[in-house]
């Protein structure tokens, strides 16, 4: 459960004029809900701010622009409908709307409202994360950087290279898939599973030992950079 009702995932850093990674506005009541699809945006490289209900959505736009907005349909103070008005009426930032409720007259004024896609809270995590990719694709706000930068440590995705306090650093593909995951996060917790999952075939779905002990040797390549942080039965973050 989250600590307070407002968190921000912040960039810690820009390449070649833009973010590392698309910002993305959740506005969702149920915390559990929103603390697990926080979690599935953020291990998958986007900064992800939250609201807990329209107006406090609606305050958050006025003070910073998103790349796209999940938005949930039963909302306090301003419902989803109302705010998905308000919203296009002053930006055409794409906009994914959540509901429990699939009903076909919902969809209708959803899609009348000009929201870019309509989502039954029963869809599995990854097909959002996948559906969040392909609208932002569609709509040229993918973030295009090629190079994350964290406390020293910068890791180019194209050359496969690492460098570290100015330094190259040989890095295995794997040791380098794993970095790349943890600097994608910014700060968000990357499950052990989550890795195995994406970096692993599925005989190795349970032994998660194997990452940890890719782990140890990443950290020892960091040196006095190493800012792997452990999440004890979970994964890793970087602090």
């Amino acid at each position: 459960m989250f600590a307070s009702r407002f968190f921000l995932y912040i960039i810690i850093g820009k390449t070649k004029g833009k973010y590392f990674m698309n910002q993305i506005l959740v506005v969702e009541d149920n915390e559990d809900y929103q603390e697990l699809l926080v979690n599935f945006l953020s291990n998958s490289g986007f900064a992800v701010t939250t609201a807990n209900d329209g107006l406090e959505a609606f305050d958050s736009m006025e003070e910073r622009e998103f790349d796209l907005i999940i938005l949930d349909i039963m909302l306090p103070k301003i419902d989803g409908f109302t705010l998905c008005e308000l919203i296009r009426k002053k930006s055409d930032v794409p906009i994914i709307m959540l509901t429990a409720k699939f009903s076909e007259e919902d969809q209708l004024r959803g899609y009348s409202l000009k929201v870019d896609e309509y989502i039954s809270k029963t869809i599995s995590m990854p097909i959002i994360v996948s559906k969040v990719e392909a609208i932002l694709r569609r709509s040229g706000k993918v973030s295009d950087s090629e190079t994350l930068s964290y406390k020293g440590i910068i890791l180019d995705s194209n050359t496969h290279t690492v460098k570290i306090e100015g330094e190259d650093v040989e890095f295995t593909l794997k040791e380098f898939d794993i970095l790349y995951e943890l600097m994608k996060a910014q700060g968000g917790v990357v499950t052990r599973k989550s890795l195995l999952s994406k970096l692993w075939d599925y005989e190795y779905y349970e032994d998660t030992r194997i990452v940890d002990t890719h782990i140890k040797n990443i950290r020892k390549k960091l040196g006095s950079s190493d800012c792997i942080e452990t999440v004890r039965g979970i994964g890793y973050k970087l602090g």
